[in-house]
């Protein structure tokens, strides 16, 4: 579906846009109206504010909503299906082991986030962050706690390498707009995303994680775990309410009492990431013009690499690895059925925040504001990263965001004569802008708050600032190093 063209101006439209987060906030937040309703109705509102035709506004709403909702509904049900095997077959417990025996258990959450940092290379933020779940899970129970202190220093890993390096779309496309190689990209985007990383978000999330208090028995997978059977073993076992968790056999396998090896769950968890390494790198040598596009045995690995067939792979080798040596098919069907049950909120409440941020897409918010900011009279860095900044805020998709802003300045950057590092260093804020204040009108921030069982306000006061400070200290960096170019 197309943009309408806008019958109000900047200002209006963004007043609107302001006018419909305030109002989604007060119903959530004051009215306690459930989040998936919310935000359909307000997807509505909206709509009809901005100036949609009625007969179109169906049509508008699904545009976001069926986006959101193909790319996000498939990975979570692998992810959690993948997840509920290696919790119940001991396997999330014996990597969680590994990892604290070779970090300590001080460095619990930098494990983490190591190992979603080098895992995120290929893989996208939400399937990254689905599989990784169960590990955090068992990580945050083990050692106790708020779950930000293990939970944000892996998401954020996520966030910074998929937004920052290719050969994720977003800073493929941003620099193949400027002109820019692909190559130096990587070679300048990770390690910018890896500092941006420890300075915004480890270092971050240690001070979120000692302020705000999360339950590890909120989270998506203590659900799965067995609803009100385990928050009641929950509370059993925490008799001080301090969260560490004293007994009650939680972290013990479910099917039987031989959990895999070490090596057999990295091997597990390196399916998905090799698989999908076959797709996102292909599609950067297409990109780049290294690979004619087409080619057979390409295609094939492309088809094995989409993320969620990757998954689904991943799944099944799951299944004939740790479910069928301990359990009947019968009962590993079983077990995967109930690990469905609990996501549908998930599902739902992501699908139709992508749902409000594709009426603000469609509502011509973006385009007009990108008109009025295509010439700020500004350095090509801090242009590059306010645009990028004010277009995430105002239509939540960070992806529109880096594509719309690098296709904003692309002339700019021809008559600079910039070269290919100083592109690179371009593409960066670019990304770190599309990076900042997720917020309502932003799936991923849906995603967020329903993975780690957190409300509205919960989740600003946390994701929200962590997204931000990861943005901000990745433009700061991008920024030093383009001065002294």
């Amino acid at each position: 579906m197309e943009a309408i063209e806008p019958a109000y101006g900047t200002a209006v439209l963004l007043l609107i846009a302001a006018g419909a987060v305030a109002l989604l906030l007060f119903l959530i937040m004051k009215v306690k109206l459930h989040a998936f309703v919310s935000l359909v109705l307000v997807s509505v509102v909206t709509a009809i504010a901005v100036g949609f035709p009625l007969a179109d506004v169906p049509d508008a709403l699904m545009f976001g909503f069926a986006d959101t909702l193909g790319s996000v509904a498939l990975l979570v049900a692998f992810g959690v299906m993948l997840g509920r095997l290696l919790e119940v077959t001991g396997g999330a417990q014996v990597l969680a082991d590994t990892l604290i025996s070779r970090f300590g258990e001080k460095r619990a959450p930098l494990a983490l986030g190591v190992a979603a940092l080098l895992f995120g290379f290929p893989i996208f933020f939400d399937a990254g962050l689905v599989v990784f779940l169960p590990i955090i899970m068992t990580v945050a129970r083990r050692f106790g706690g708020s779950v930000l202190l293990y939970a944000f220093p892996a998401a954020g890993a996520f966030a910074a390498m998929h937004a920052m390096t290719p050969p994720h779309p977003g800073p493929v496309a941003a620099a193949d707009g400027l002109g820019g190689s692909i190559g130096v990209t990587m070679l300048v985007g990770i390690p910018i995303a890896v500092l941006a990383w420890y300075v915004g978000v480890m270092l971050v999330s240690r001070y979120l994680g000692r302020k705000v208090y999360v339950p590890v028995s909120n989270m998506i997978f203590g659900e799965i775990n067995g609803g009100a059977d385990t928050k009641a073993a929950d509370t059993a076992g925490d008799s001080d309410g301090d969260g560490d968790r004293k007994g009650g056999g939680e972290g013990e396998p479910v099917l039987d009492r031989r959990p895999p090896s070490f090596g057999t769950v990295l091997t597990l968890l390196l399916v998905p990431l090799v698989l999908i390494s076959f797709d996102t790198v292909l599609d950067t040598l297409v990109t780049a013009g290294t690979l004619e596009e087409g080619t057979g045995w390409a295609e094939f690995l492309g088809l094995i690499g989409n993320t969620p067939v990757a998954l689904m792979i991943t799944v099944i080798v799951a299944v004939l690895v740790l479910g069928r040596p301990r359990a009947s098919m019968a009962r590993v069907s079983d077990i995967l059925d109930g690990a469905l049950g609990p996501i549908c909120s998930i599902i739902l409440i992501t699908g139709a925040g992508g749902m409000f941020g594709g009426v603000l897409e469609l509502s011509g918010i973006g385009a007009a504001l990108s008109g009025s900011l295509s010439d700020l009279g500004m350095s090509l860095v801090i242009q590059a990263f306010v645009i990028a900044t004010l277009l995430r805020v105002a239509q939540g998709s960070a992806t529109v965001a880096i594509t719309t802003t690098s296709g904003l300045i692309a002339a700019a950057v021809a008559d600079a004569g910039l070269g290919d590092f100083q592109i690179a260093l371009l593409v960066v804020a670019i990304a770190a802008g599309a990076t900042v204040l997720s917020h309502v009108n932003d799936s991923g921030f849906w995603l967020v708050s329903r993975f780690f069982g957190m409300d509205v306000k919960t989740t600003l006061k946390t994701w929200t600032v962590l997204e931000t400070t990861l943005g901000v200290s990745a433009f700061g960096l991008a920024a030093v190093a383009y001065a002294f170019t």
